[in-house]
């Protein structure tokens, strides 16, 4: 009888939902906004900042930038896995990918938060 090692590995199922959860996300938000900059023609400037000043459009638009570190540390982690052969070199390009994110999301944070 063949035994499998356990590796750690959780073989894909984990991020091929986050990815398909992630871009679902990302449809559903612009959609929305796609129909609400349709029902809001013409657009310009004033309309455009009320509507980011409800609390709930931000939180939302939060979700959409989450999601979309989300699907990009995915797909850059599997490209960075499958063409990157150093494990070095891959987990300096892995880190220096996730600190960037980070800073994006705090970045965009501090828009959506930051304007009054």
């Amino acid at each position: 009888m063949l035994k499998r090692a356990i590796t750690g590995a959780h073989y894909g199922v984990r991020d091929w939902l986050a990815q398909r959860l992630s871009a679902a996300i990302m449809v559903i938000y612009s959609l929305a906004l796609l129909v609400y900059v349709i029902a809001h023609q013409p657009m310009n400037y004033a309309i455009w900042h009320a509507l980011f000043q409800s609390d709930a459009v931000r939180f939302f638009t939060l979700l959409f930038a989450l999601s979309l570190f989300v699907h990009a540390w995915v797909g850059v982690r599997d490209v960075l896995m499958d063409y990157v052969h150093s494990t070095g070199f891959r987990l300096a390009l892995q880190t220096g990918t996730i600190v960037a994110l980070l800073v994006y999301t705090m970045w965009t944070i501090s828009i959506l938060w930051g304007m009054r």
